[in-house]
């Protein structure tokens, strides 16, 4: 369960970090909103995820899910580039947080 409670978190990442493009510098009610909120949920599952799983582990693996997650929304909706080099450096990430994953007892 603690692992499905660090997915989430790093899922809610993602959804503060694109909200934040679209609350134009906390200007827009209802995204900043939506974006504080994200941002509290985020954090705060992170919290209940660390009271059994090793902090380097959770931490690495909430910001990878966040990292990958921004970088993706960012080449599907925004038509951001998606460069072999983009694609090999999310592919690294991946590769690490499954490592973390695996490796962890």
């Amino acid at each position: 369960m603690t692992w499905i409670i660090l997915i989430v978190a790093g899922l809610l990442e993602v959804v503060w970090a694109v909200g934040l493009k679209y609350t134009e510098g906390f200007s827009k009610l209802i995204p900043s909103i939506l974006t504080l909120t994200a941002m509290a949920g985020s954090v705060g599952m992170l919290g209940l995820a660390l009271r059994t799983l090793p902090l380097g582990t959770a931490y690495a693996i909430w910001t990878g899910i966040g990292t990958v997650g921004t970088v993706i929304y960012g080449i599907v909706m925004l038509n951001e580039p998606a460069s072999a080099v983009r694609l090999t450096c999310i592919a690294m990430i991946v590769g690490g947080i499954i490592g973390l994953k695996v490796t962890n007892v």
